[in-house]
């Protein structure tokens, strides 16, 4: 207030208060989720698209039938951990990386390297908003799969949980290294594309890992998602995930994380 604006005030009235500020991270996530929420491909691809999945699957009178070679599971049961790694893939690898190399392509952050607001926050935030869209599908997926075709809850809820944050980790970190790599929006798109169609195969879209030939299963488990996938499946049935399947998810969280920070530019 200044002091004209004392001045002006009515007698005996109290000032007025200061108006709240925003800290930059507050302010940006506020921002940047409202965009977000404007997206409705976006929107879609993380949150419908893999319970779109589930539901379109369950339709299948035989992936609802016990399956010996499966331990007596049924195919959907084996589903709903392969859905949940598949809205993780959307959010990390077809969704986040264009945002992020837009940003940097049109210099919005060159500029924000200019103010308070550092580009480091904006990082933080698109991570903060597609792991959070990715959840929240997860909670989506599971409810249906209770619900409408009786798939039982996760039997180890602590590893299940482990298992999910660090497949987030994951995911987020190769969209972050895609991003340090491309230049353009264009060649994020196309790098994204190409990492999703490797990474739905291996999280076992297509075909389950459990289903998967020995030596395919093998290889498959070395990768983020196939790990991912079976320490998911293994929490599901109850027991609690295998921390060689742990350690390979977080191993290749550590390395992409890394290599994001380290190869990533903000202009």
């Amino acid at each position: 207030m200044t002091p004209h604006d004392t001045l002006a005030a009515p007698a005996g009235a109290a000032p007025a208060a200061p108006a709240r500020r925003r800290g930059p991270l507050a302010a940006v996530l506020l921002a940047e989720t409202r965009l977000f929420l404007r997206e409705p491909g976006s929107l879609f691809w993380i949150f419908l698209s893999p319970t779109v999945l589930l539901v379109v699957l369950g339709f299948v009178p035989a992936f609802r039938e016990a399956d010996d070679n499966l331990g007596g599971r049924r195919v959907i049961d084996l589903y709903v951990p392969v859905s949940i790694l598949f809205a993780m893939i959307m959010a990390g690898l077809q969704a986040m990386p264009p945002v992020l190399t837009a940003y940097r392509e049109r210099g919005i952050l060159r500029r924000m390297s200019t103010t308070p607001v550092r580009p480091s926050t904006l990082l933080t935030v698109q991570i903060i908003l597609h792991g959070a869209a990715a959840l929240g599908s997860t909670l989506l997926v599971v409810a249906v799969g209770r619900i409408g075709y009786g798939v039982a809850l996760p039997g180890q809820l602590a590893g299940y949980v482990l298992a999910l944050l660090l497949a987030v980790c994951a995911v987020l970190a190769l969209g972050g290294t895609i991003c340090a790599v491309s230049r353009t929006t264009k060649a994020a798109t196309a790098g994204g594309s190409a990492a999703y169609l490797a990474m739905m195969f291996t999280a076992g879209v297509w075909v389950p890992v459990q289903a998967m030939p020995d030596t395919l299963r093998r290889i498959v488990q070395l990768t983020p998602f196939g790990a991912a996938s079976q320490a998911l499946d293994q929490a599901a049935s109850g027991a609690w995930p295998s921390w060689a399947y742990l350690g390979v998810v977080a191993l290749w969280a550590a390395l992409l994380g890394t290599a994001a920070s380290r190869l990533f530019r903000w202009q």
